[in-house]
């Protein structure tokens, strides 16, 4: 899989630009801070998932003053032509084609473009909570199969339902309420079920590939150990029994506690939880590392390497561990964004610089 030409159309800060990029290997988009450097990656992930990895909303998408904006991907995916293509209004719906077929529903993109991001947002996946790691491993599910995205979407859907129902039963438990409860649970502990059996599998495919990329980030081995926490799933009858056992606390609460919106990763780095015992460089290059072990594992699944973007990840390394993911880069198509030098020895396929919304060769 690969991207080779980019075009944006009052996307972000650009008016109108063209970006060629190199077809394999590494091209690195430079520049000053401020001039659009990450919205060049940031629209390569927008054709790909249809959302912007920094969480911004449509309309922070569009340039001010336009009313849409466009945005154009062409490129090859399993040796055959791809163009994706789309629109975004901030007050109408985004309109996509792919190969100038439209798409009927957003989830029909999923596989077309496969991007694995790294941003300085990412510390978060090690300092956070666990609804970060969560949604970490459900983005990995989905690039890994677009299947995934119907299990989440219908998950989250009954998660709502009950909880809106726990909330108008005001913690009364009347036979109205619990025969409406035993359809939402009945529901939500096959769903969930069904997604955490997927999660705690992409853990253990996850946890060889994370300790390796540290490993090569951090220029020394260290014991990174990743696992599955829901403490449900060891109890007999599974989540079914869990829910039925916590109806009058959930009632008392009004919210669900128990179930895999409440369910943890655990990432431990040299014996001890990296959330509360790494440094903070050690904790950045756990962030990397997750990252690139998720490219692996999603490139295994997809038989096919997604593009990497890699925005701004040198404010976040050491020299040493910069220089030593720039050697350890996984083979295909990879963007990165630089504000100052690159490390000794790095030599780009392509080289950009960004100027105030201008892409030139660099």
């Amino acid at each position: 899989m690969r991207l080779d030409s980019l075009w944006l159309t009052d996307f972000r800060n650009y008016t109108d630009a063209t970006v060629e990029l190199a077809p394999d290997g590494l091209t690195v988009i430079t520049g000053a801070n401020g001039e659009g450097k990450t919205n060049i990656l940031e629209a390569v992930g927008w054709l790909a998932t249809l959302a912007s990895f920094r969480g911004a909303p449509a309309e922070a998408l569009v340039r001010v003053g336009a009313e849409s904006a466009v945005v154009r991907g062409a490129g090859s995916r399993a040796g055959r032509e791809l163009l994706v293509e789309g629109s975004i209004s901030p007050r109408g719906r985004t309109r996509v084609q792919v190969n100038r077929q439209p798409l009927r529903r957003s989830r029909d993109l999923l596989g077309a473009l496969r991007v694995s991001v790294f941003s300085p947002d990412d510390l978060v996946l090690i300092k956070g909570g666990p609804a970060e790691r969560r949604g970490y491993l459900d983005d990995l599910l989905v690039s890994c199969h677009p299947r995934w995205d119907t299990v989440r979407t219908d998950l989250d859907r009954v998660l709502r339902q009950r909880a809106t129902l726990l909330k108008q039963a005001g913690g009364r438990l009347t036979a109205e309420v619990g025969l409406t409860l035993d359809v939402w649970d009945a529901q939500l502990a096959q769903l969930g079920t069904t997604l955490a059996e997927g999660r705690a599998a992409l853990v253990v495919q996850l946890e060889p590939q994370v300790a390796k990329a540290y490993e090569d980030v951090a220029g020394e081995p260290a014991a990174v150990t990743l696992s599955y926490a829901a403490p449900w799933r060891d109890t007999d009858g599974g989540l079914a029994a869990a829910l039925a056992a916590a109806r009058r606390d959930d009632l008392r609460r009004g919210v669900s506690t128990v179930g895999p919106h409440r369910d943890e990763v655990m990432i431990v780095l040299g014996g001890l939880p990296s959330r509360t015992h790494a440094s903070q460089g050690e904790q950045r290059s756990l962030a990397l590392a997750l990252r690139l072990g998720g490219h692996q594992v999603v490139q295994q699944a997809a038989q096919e390497s997604p593009v990497l973007l890699l925005d701004d990840v040198f404010s976040e390394l050491d020299p040493d561990r910069s220089a030593a993911l720039l050697a350890h880069l996984p083979a295909g198509q990879a963007l990165l964004t630089a504000s100052g030098p690159l490390p000794a020895g790095v030599v780009p396929a392509r080289r950009l610089r960004v100027r105030a919304g201008v892409v030139v060769d660099d």
